[in-house]
């Protein structure tokens, strides 16, 4: 097995310069890196993950922490993950997931071992103890999502105020001023999430804003939810012509239980979910309309952010929002100009 000595007389560099490489410790010219990077692969020299954290001080690790005994893994959960993993790897950084709750004990066993370097904070609520308790540790971290101040945090986050707006507006195009809100009760769990707040209050402003009549109901995050949920809409919101749905898990449900009560889809109600994946869409049928979630690229965006904060390359904070695209899908039309609620409209 090649050693550091080896890499050294190959390179024609000291054994501390290559030493100075493996733990990125001191800075090399970029010739002399290429150099020794060059000599280390042809000799297949093994880097020591152990050796270099201890001399730098420093794992190259990143704890992503996810409520995963709180919320299930989803499409979109799932994306997260990948995209924050794909951008921690190019940036020679190693991302775990840490499937703790929402809790201040579970954080403080993370940081206080000196495992990782830095902290992704998912599932944020606004009043968010974690935050508290990370900014007392000084644990660098960045936020996927928003407490109720961000403002002298990193943080990158869904624009759940313009996707509601952006689907009421195309909605509202179609002719449509009777809407439901759907939301998963399951989310209540988490005191003040932050999405199901920011999607509830921006739905209900720009609905009175607009003179829409909005209600928001909820039911179980589960298929079996959403088909009990086709007959609570029935009954309590009979003449909506519009629904938004923030709970992509009991979509499917929901709306293969309408087919079965006599509602089409889209013909009686048009259909949009907000937050998810072109994939999920596709599983109902019709074809759903979707806000995208830009889940990947927000992962992506979290661990930059927060490599950048490690690194010193990072400078003013970062406040970014970002929403994903409008897929039209088969659940978009014109509303009935005439109807005796849901399930009877005028052909």
């Amino acid at each position: 097995m090649a050693t550091m000595r080896d890499v050294a007389r190959r390179a024609g560099v000291s054994v501390a310069t290559v030493s100075f490489v493996v733990n990125d410790s001191k800075p090399v010219s970029p010739g002399t890196r290429l150099r020794v990077e060059a000599a280390m692969a042809e000799l297949d020299f093994r880097r020591n993950a152990v050796a270099r954290a201890l001399a730098s001080r420093r794992t190259r690790i990143i704890a992503l922490l996810f409520p995963v005994l709180q919320h299930r893994l989803s499409d979109t959960a799932a994306r997260f993950f990948t995209g924050a993993a794909e951008a921690a790897s190019e940036l020679g950084y190693t991302v775990v997931l840490w499937p703790v709750p929402n809790d201040s004990e579970s954080l403080r066993e993370l940081t206080s071992d000196g495992l990782i370097d830095g902290v992704i904070l998912m599932e944020v609520q606004l009043d968010d103890h974690r935050v508290d308790q990370l900014l007392a540790a000084k644990t660098p971290f960045t936020l996927i999502g928003r407490n109720r101040d961000p403002s002298a945090l990193d943080y990158v986050d869904v624009d759940f105020e313009g996707m509601v707006e952006q689907s009421i507006d195309r909605l509202q195009s179609l002719g449509h001023r009777d809407f439901v809100l759907l939301e998963e009760s399951d989310r209540l769990e988490l005191e003040g999430y932050g999405p199901v707040v920011r999607v509830e209050e921006t739905f209900q402003a720009v609905c009175a804003e607009r003179g829409l009549r909005g209600r928001t109901l909820r039911c179980a995050g589960t298929p079996a939810g959403g088909r009990t949920f086709a007959s609570t809409l029935l009954a309590e919101a009979p003449h909506a012509t519009a629904i938004l749905i923030l709970n992509d898990h009991a979509a499917v449900g929901f709306v293969s239980e309408l087919g079965k009560l006599g509602v089409s889809v889209p013909r009686d109600l048009s259909v949009v979910l907000i937050g998810s994946t072109v994939e999920v869409s596709a599983m109902a049928d019709p074809e759903l309309a979707v806000m995208r979630l830009p889940a990947a690229e927000l992962g992506r965006m979290g661990v930059e952010t927060l490599v950048g904060r490690l690194d010193g390359t990072l400078g003013d904070l970062r406040h970014d929002l970002l929403m994903g695209g409008f897929h039209e899908g088969e659940s978009l039309a014109v509303a009935p100009v005439a109807r005796g609620g849901l399930g009877r409209a005028s052909a």
